[in-house]
């Protein structure tokens, strides 16, 4: 048979009869062939169909954060209707990854600004989509209105009276710390998110104190960690401003643990409004997660058409519920 023959079985079926394509695959497994080599396709090509997504962040993040599920459901819902595919590129340390992979484009979903992993992905010169990011030439950006949000969350809870106010911090650095933020390691900060929420907390309370502490990473223990850590040690806050849901819902935790009643002695704020969080009464900041995926995707797709890079900005929203009250008027003992 000829080779157009038997690339037809293997790539376009609806050229030949079912007798004929099962002949032919049916020689083929008596020769141990399993099929045309999908690498030299792509070389071939010159497309893998695949599509990175950058985090600097151990892989199980993008199936422990529900956020981040969130986004990656609705991208991939988007990007799967022309035939690509996800690789999750989990570079906690190294940027090697990023340099050797095979795909069409990237999705830089966490990347600290200026660092040797964010290099790397624009020095490739792929079609590039960046979230929650700083504007980089060339690249398209996707992002949400994080000061407005975090300014809203911080205003509600000055408005309610409270002057001492925890803040449970994202990740700082692409070192992972935990542990009270001071100046030096503020000076640090080089995520956007984080730098962005924090900007809008200190605009929206400008009268409060705020005590930040960091979280090592996005977790439930962790946030339950700090919020029980920043309680003890400055027993003067009324309030925490958590920079995510999985944050708030261990500050949460914290706040059982040390008997404090919420919000009668301590107020609790999130950030991305989770389906769930609702169900926890959580007052919190509303995301369009599901809709910045789809808006990644959609960039992405132009990007890959040869159409220029978008700039857009989500809106966001405070979503008032019951864990946020008028702070209390007596100190609370140690």
């Amino acid at each position: 048979m000829s080779v157009a023959t038997v690339s037809n079985a293997y790539n376009r079926p609806d050229q030949l009869s079912p007798e004929l394509r099962e002949r032919v695959l049916q020689v083929a497994r008596e020769l141990g062939y399993a099929g045309p080599d999908p690498l030299a396709r792509s070389l071939r090509r010159g497309r893998s169909g695949v599509i990175g997504v950058v985090y600097d962040a151990p892989l199980d993040y993008a199936f422990a954060d529900p956020a981040a599920a969130i986004f990656l459901g609705s991208l991939a819902q988007v990007i799967q209707q022309d035939a690509l595919n996800l690789l999750l590129l989990a570079c906690a340390q190294d940027a090697l990854p990023v340099r050797g992979a095979g795909v069409d484009g990237f999705v830089v979903y966490c990347a600290a600004e200026g660092s040797e992993l964010l290099d790397a992905v624009l020095e490739r010169g792929l079609p590039t989509v960046l979230v929650d990011q700083q504007a980089q030439p060339r690249a398209a950006r996707v992002g949400i209105d994080d000061v407005g949000g975090a300014r809203a969350a911080a205003a509600h809870l000055e408005a309610l009276g409270h002057r001492h106010i925890g803040v449970l911090c994202l990740e700082l650095g692409p070192d992972p710390r935990s542990g009270e933020v001071n100046a030096d390691r503020e000076a640090q900060l080089a995520y956007h998110t984080t730098a962005e929420r924090l900007r809008g907390y200190r605009l929206g309370a400008p009268g409060a104190e705020l005590y930040l502490a960091e979280t090592e990473q996005n977790t439930r223990e962790g946030g339950e960690a700090q919020a029980a850590a920043l309680l003890r040690a400055h027993p003067e806050i009324t309030a925490l401003l958590c920079m995510s849901d999985v944050l708030a819902q261990g500050a949460l935790r914290a706040a059982a643990a040390l008997t404090l009643n919420v919000p009668g002695e301590l107020s609790v704020v999130g950030y991305d409004d989770l389906p769930g969080s609702a169900a926890l009464d959580l007052t919190t900041v509303w995301q369009p997660t599901a809709d910045k995926g789809e808006e990644v995707g959609r960039a992405l797709l132009a990007l890959l058409a040869g159409e220029a890079a978008a700039d857009l900005s989500l809106p966001t929203r405070l979503s008032v519920r019951g864990s946020a009250g008028p702070a209390r008027t007596a100190e609370r003992a140690d």
